[in-house]
């Protein structure tokens, strides 16, 4: 089955053809580093991780370029309360962002530009704007996109411009606003005290960028004028992939995306996530609670992408549990040779998740093999190894269980005591085993031994 994936433009799903033969661009709209992300943001990067994933499985080249926002209204003032400079600041959050990336076991992008380092690109993209007539200058030395020369603004987010409150204020300098009201939006922001010492001296005056402009240059600068994909979360689809398709295609007369993707939201106990309501979750958040992070991953792959996922305590245990029994599996399967993948489910594990990236049905065919008693440890392990290159559940670092000799001794102990019909010692000896860190349970073929 060709892949098909929904395209946010247009609202239909449609069969992926490259803008060149074999090879991919992928543009992901990455974290603002002015605070850990949440686990919301981390849903995106996952989403986006898979996505690339079932491209490589798909036989493409993808060349995955992931920006990383140091420069916006938020890391300005964050930076100024904590009396840091801007560079350190978001320096400790990048890091801190790329820790969380590898335990998620997201496989790093090829480029991840920083905002700082595009100021040229930047200011280039807005003097062609304002040569082309789709961008002016404010009083205050602004400048600012008019959304009424572009005809065609709103059509990734099926706006009816006659409907809404269109350009009330002349101008937004805020970054962020509500769907209904589309307004002009800053290209660049003329600096005020409130920037206090974060400006650049360019030939637009001294100022710094507004957030928009910033993944319309570092997505062309890395990709093309013109790529293949470009992803993010339903709350970027208005206002900041609008204006970046405004302001880049007004400038460049040329698509900026062929494919826009977008995950829902994530809710938390069936609420939108906020501070205010107490339901806010790093990733730290859930380790801190004795999860692993790969647990919500494996919850992530449970709901597709274009539905909302209810984050619950609940629901992640259902998924570290189910994570523990898959790993134990593995762990089974550990000392077996490496067999051949078994074609069937392969074919269709692959077509699931060329059926817009189904991973709910892709993890049900990862359970079918499970419980497939007519494979042979072997091909067993090969196909869910084959799977985990998608799943990314890191199945291939799974190593047989370490027995320490103490615990094996128990173990033979334990199994006279029963095979003698001693119930009462034999339970006496499991709670020992327990107690060293391992629990074990019994099946018609033996002991099985787990690590607690």
């Amino acid at each position: 089955m060709a892949l098909k994936l929904f395209n946010t433009l247009g609202r239909e799903l449609q069969e992926f053809t490259p803008l060149h033969p074999s090879q991919v661009g992928l543009y992901t709209c990455g974290p603002t580093v002015y605070d850990y992300p949440h686990l919301g943001n981390y849903r995106s990067y996952l989403f986006a991780d898979l996505l690339r994933r079932v491209l490589k499985a798909n036989n493409y080249q993808v060349k995955h370029v992931m920006n990383i926002t140091d420069v916006d209204d938020k890391t300005i003032k964050r930076s100024q309360d904590e009396k840091k400079g801007l560079k350190e600041f978001t320096q400790f959050y990048t890091e801190r962002f790329f820790s969380d990336r590898d335990a998620l076991n997201i496989l790093p992008a090829d480029l991840y530009p920083q905002a700082s380092d595009y100021l040229d690109q930047m200011v280039a993209l807005i003097e062609r704007l304002l040569q082309a007539g789709y961008a002016y200058k404010s009083d205050d030395g602004s400048v600012y996109f008019s959304i009424a020369k572009d005809k065609a603004y709103g059509k990734l987010a099926q706006l009816n411009l006659n409907e809404l409150t269109t350009n009330a204020s002349g101008r937004m300098k805020t970054d962020e606003y509500e769907k209904d009201s589309a307004r002009d939006f800053a290209l660049w922001k003329a600096w005020d005290k409130s920037d206090g010492e974060i400006f650049w001296q360019t030939s637009l005056g001294k100022g710094r960028p507004g957030w928009h402009i910033e993944c319309s240059a570092m997505s062309m600068a890395n990709l093309s004028e013109s790529f293949d994909l470009h992803t993010g979360g339903v709350d970027n689809i208005f206002p900041h992939h609008e204006n970046e398709i405004a302001q880049s295609e007004c400038a460049t007369n040329k698509p900026l995306a062929k494919y826009w993707l977008h995950n829902e939201w994530l809710l938390v106990e069936g609420k939108k996530m906020a501070k205010s309501a107490g339901n806010f979750y790093t990733l730290r958040n859930i380790i801190d609670q004795g999860y692993a992070p790969l647990a919500y991953r494996y919850l992530t792959l449970t709901a597709h992408y274009r539905k909302q996922l209810n984050f619950t305590w609940e629901s992640l245990t259902a998924a570290q549990t189910a994570l523990n029994k898959l790993e134990d599996i593995m762990r089974d399967l550990a000392g077996s040779e490496l067999g051949e993948v078994n074609e069937k489910y392969h074919q269709q594990f692959i077509t699931s998740l060329n059926d817009d990236l189904n991973a709910p049905q892709a993890l049900a065919t990862v359970w079918e093999v499970v419980n497939d008693a007519a494979l042979s440890p072997a091909e067993k392990k090969a196909t869910l190894l084959d799977f985990d290159q998608i799943l990314g559940l890191g199945l291939d670092q799974i190593k047989p269980l370490e027995i320490p000799a103490e615990v094996q001794k128990l173990v033979e102990e334990r199994e006279t005591a029963r095979k003698s019909g001693d119930f009462s010692a034999s339970d006496t000896i499991r709670d020992q085993i327990e107690k060293l860190g391992f629990k074990i349970d019994d099946s018609p073929t033996g002991p099985k031994i787990r690590q607690k």
